[in-house]
């Protein structure tokens, strides 16, 4: 891909719950999100996820993807100054890449899919969400857990988490959807509207949940599906 032209960026440094977790939103941020939903079409069909929580396909972007894997470092690069700034970490290993559809239905999720989730108790584990084609009403919500607090797992809370998830999950209607808001076991402390080429940076440890409209296509066509890039990365 080319290299992006310098733009003037206004990211904004968002904090959520109680302990004010930093979470940044930038704008705008590529400037040719047609080139790069173009690249993520050109990789379909993507693969159905084995072992993983996340409700739809993903498609792994390895190096030999040549245009697809120049976007994953270009977005390292353009990302890196925010991420200095708000995480104070000055180097980082990129850990995967991944173009994602949220492809399953509401009647169609597992327990643990319905509720908010946390993907790594690394405080320096971070996501990279970059949204690319997304529906009216999606987005990005953070949550903590009413019963026991937690807003960030940690190796310390991983294990008391864990329980209680898995003792309240079982209490939900057997046709609960995705979390929308807050519910009994969990309460939002933060949202970020999903908007084309916006892209948000938050902990993996921070308790949240993509927020899926009603009435959303899931279709796993990357043209016509609820497109997102999701890069891991972990600093050093």
């Amino acid at each position: 891909m080319t290299p992006s032209c310098p733009r003037a960026i206004k990211p904004r440094l968002l904090r959520v719950g109680l302990e004010q977790h930093p979470v940044v939103v930038i704008d705008e941020f590529s400037g040719r999100l047609d080139e790069i939903v173009q690249c993520a079409c050109d990789l379909a069909p993507y693969p159905a996820i084995e072992r993983n929580y996340y409700p739809g396909v993903r498609r792994v972007i390895g190096r030999n993807d040549q245009r697809a894997n120049a976007y994953v470092e270009q977005t390292c690069r353009d990302a890196a100054q925010y991420i200095a700034g708000a995480f104070d970490i000055e180097t980082f290993t990129l850990v995967e890449a991944s173009f994602s559809l949220v492809t399953v239905r509401p009647s169609e999720l597992s327990s643990p899919q319905r509720a908010p989730h946390f993907d790594t108790g690394d405080p320096k584990h971070l996501a990279l969400l970059h949204y690319l084609r997304v529906p009216e009403g999606s987005g990005t919500a953070f949550y903590r857990q009413r019963s026991t607090g937690i807003e960030r797992v940690t190796t310390a809370n991983m294990a008391r988490f864990v329980r209680t998830a898995q003792q309240e999950a079982r209490l939900l209607p057997s046709d609960a959807g995705y979390i929308s808001g807050s519910d009994p076991f969990f309460e939002q402390i933060g949202l970020v509207e999903a908007v084309p080429d916006r892209l948000v940076i938050y902990q993996g440890s921070v308790l949240h949940s993509g927020i899926i409209p009603p009435g959303m296509t899931f279709s796993a066509d990357p043209g016509m599906g609820r497109l997102t890039a999701n890069l891991f990365i972990r600093g050093k």
